[in-house]
């Protein structure tokens, strides 16, 4: 059945004429390219690549590539629809590749990092989980060799899509200039976690202090390092501030530490005593330590208090220190008050060099006023 009307060109596109029939095709062709694109994005999707267990990250990256893959494949097969031929197999202009290239060049490099993710995974949990190595190494181990896998499996992509790596030895020239001026932060930061990952001055799980941040690390990437606060929020370091900065790690090689609890108390106590409250305080602490045991010192005779210091010892309050330190002031007052050891208040000695002074009980001589009213 012919429609003359729907068949009848209405404008000229480089040599081809576009009907009003193929302009409802293009339509067509695009609304089902936005419908599915943003269907590759839905939950249900995402929920669907879960299943393999991919990592989170990795499944945003592939559902997005898939979008844009799916609405570019539409919005091409809807300008042929339309009636201007644009073919799959011939080269683009100033790209020498086909629209069939480029779609298999995205698949194979989703493939490589989706395998380079699984490398990771297989290692860590598989092949070294029983080498007996420490598991911040082997979390180290898997994460240089999944690298390695990355950019081998990149190179071998480019290579075998008709992207000849000896065509961008001016590329990488300019790359490299690019990289002495405005890429040399994130150079030195990817350099930087290769040397953390080689060295682990810090691993996965330990308590850490860094430009003024403190938590634990939650993860080691190719440029930052993921630190999680005792406020649960997520802070990201350049990985260059664990190398040219002053780091402290708490759980380094020994989980154990070291508090010190600075308590005064008011001149006439007995010093016997508070040492005594003191210790008991400390154990009575569940995450106190009893080797080394806790100790108290007598650290001078201040201005108005005794001054002491109590150490104790803790191998899981590293992440809490507040906390700890907390429990033990809330304890010692506690103690100090059901024993009657007084905290001190200021105190000062007044000297008068000559004259009288003149010294009222007020607080007896209004008494004496009420009872005579």
């Amino acid at each position: 059945m012919s429609f003359p009307l729907l068949e009848k060109p209405l404008f000229e596109v480089s040599g081809h004429y576009v009907t009003f029939l193929g302009l409802i095709a293009f339509a067509g062709f695009f609304a089902a390219g936005l419908v599915i694109a943003r269907f590759l994005q839905s939950q249900v999707v995402r929920r669907f690549f879960s299943r393999f267990k991919i990592d989170t990250n990795f499944i945003a990256i592939v559902t997005t590539i898939l979008s844009l893959a799916a609405l570019i494949f539409f919005i091409v097969s809807a300008i042929n629809a339309a009636g201007i031929p644009l073919p799959w197999d011939a080269p683009l202009p100033a790209i020498k590749l086909s629209l069939i290239q480029i779609f298999l060049l995205v698949a194979l490099l989703i493939a490589v990092f989706w395998f380079s993710s699984g490398t990771k995974r297989f290692l860590f949990n598989r092949v070294l989980a029983q080498s007996g190595l420490d598991r911040s190494l082997q979390y180290a181990i898997a994460q240089i060799i999944s690298n390695i896998v990355l950019v081998i499996g990149v190179f071998f992509v480019l290579e075998n899509t008709g992207i000849h790596l000896a065509a961008l030895t001016v590329f990488a020239g300019a790359v490299g200039v690019g990289l002495g001026f405005g890429l040399q932060n994130i150079a030195s930061n990817f350099i930087s976690g290769l040397v953390i990952l080689t060295e682990r001055p810090i691993t996965i799980g330990d308590r850490v202090e860094v430009a003024g941040i403190a938590g634990q690390v939650e993860h080691i990437r190719a440029r930052s390092t993921v630190i999680r606060t005792n406020d649960n929020i997520m802070m990201i370091v350049p990985n260059t501030k664990f190398i040219d900065s002053p780091v402290t790690n708490w759980t380094y090689g020994d989980r154990r530490v070291r508090f010190r609890i600075s308590v005064g108390v008011a001149y006439g106590s007995d010093v016997n005593k508070v040492r005594d409250v003191l210790l008991a305080v400390a154990d009575e602490n569940s995450h106190t330590l009893k080797e080394p045991a806790p100790s108290v010192f007598l650290e001078k005779f201040g201005d108005s208090s005794i001054d002491f210091k109590l150490m104790v010892w803790s191998s899981e309050m590293s992440a809490r220190p507040s906390r700890y330190r907390s429990d033990l002031n809330f304890a010692i007052a506690e103690k100090f008050r059901e024993v009657g050891i007084e905290f001190p208040f200021p105190q000062r000695d007044v000297h008068i060099r000559d004259g009288v002074l003149k010294v009222e009980n007020v607080g007896a001589k209004e008494k004496v006023e009420r009872s005579q009213a």
